[in-house]
């Protein structure tokens, strides 16, 4: 949604201005300079990436669009998971959650939770290395390099369709200039052409300079910013679900776990401790057998 009204904001401001200026739209309509820039700029993606980068780009939008229910309730409501996992885990042992890791749509604790069960990320690497706890093959340190090298993998992944995406966004204003200076040779070509005519030419070279920027950054460059956005905030996710379950590890009770949890947030989505310690008491299970 924010997307479209930056997008709609650009077009005001700078088509609007133009017109409030005295300037007409009717020149700057130049289908063939779109056609260039816009076939360039596509042809250089193509050249530029292999079809793992090309496949990743296109799906990046479904796959982090999740990224942006990434708030404060989203965060209570993962860390009320947590919590309610290693209380049972406290209290039953690492066994008592394995019905539950297997089986997570089956599991009536996981289904309380129906925003955290629909977003694959998040169950993957929780369930993943809650499985690994269970199994108790890797120490405390070795489980947090694991964890690190997942986290740093799925960084570098998520960071492709970005960048290929801005590389195309700088190269706009050249691929611009390459359309304005194809015009302007066009324009030369007509030398008995009258000044009226020739001046109209050259304008309409130019605007393919003018379109190669408003494209670049105006429209592609802010859509490769927002990606990496939507990938950083997908892996604070992952690096609270790894402090809180490391701190699990090293013996602290879940309660103070989950507040490990909560310090490894960003300050706009961090929860107060008072909050956090409401929202456990909220969520605490109640006695074995109850």
């Amino acid at each position: 949604m924010l997307i479209a009204i930056g997008y709609v904001v650009v077009i005001l401001c700078v088509f609007g201005g133009f017109v409030m200026a005295g300037g007409s739209l009717g020149p700057i309509y130049q289908p063939l300079e779109i056609l260039m820039i816009g076939g360039a700029g596509v042809g250089a993606f193509l050249a530029a990436n292999n079809g793992k980068a090309i496949k990743a780009t296109f799906s990046v939008f479904s796959r982090l669009r999740r990224a942006n229910r990434y708030d404060k309730a989203f965060y209570m409501e993962l860390m009320g998971l947590q919590y309610k996992l290693l209380s049972k885990i406290r209290r039953e042992g690492m066994l008592g959650i394995e019905r539950d890791i297997d089986n997570p749509d089956e599991s009536p604790l996981f289904n309380e939770y129906p925003q955290l069960l629909d977003d694959p990320m998040i169950m993957n690497f929780l369930t993943d290395y809650l499985r690994i706890m269970v199994s108790g093959s890797l120490e405390p340190m070795e489980l947090d390099e694991l964890m690190l090298h997942e986290i740093e993998a799925f960084e570098s992944e998520a960071h492709i369709p970005a960048d290929a995406i801005a590389k195309v966004g700088d190269a706009m204003p050249a691929f611009g200039i390459v359309a304005a200076v194809l015009g302007v040779v066009k324009a030369l070509t007509y030398a008995d052409a009258g000044p009226d005519e020739m001046g109209q030419m050259i304008a309409h070279a130019l605007v393919g300079t003018f379109l190669g920027i408003l494209l670049g950054y105006g429209f592609i460059n802010p859509v490769a910013s927002r990606i990496e956005r939507q990938a950083k905030e997908a892996e604070k996710m992952l690096q609270c679900m790894r402090v809180t379950l490391l701190a699990s590890l090293h013996g602290y009770a879940p309660q103070m776990a989950v507040e490990f949890g909560r310090k490894a947030l960003h300050t706009a989505e961090r929860p107060s401790f008072t909050e956090l310690e409401e929202h456990v008491r909220g969520t605490r299970p109640g006695p074995a057998g109850a």
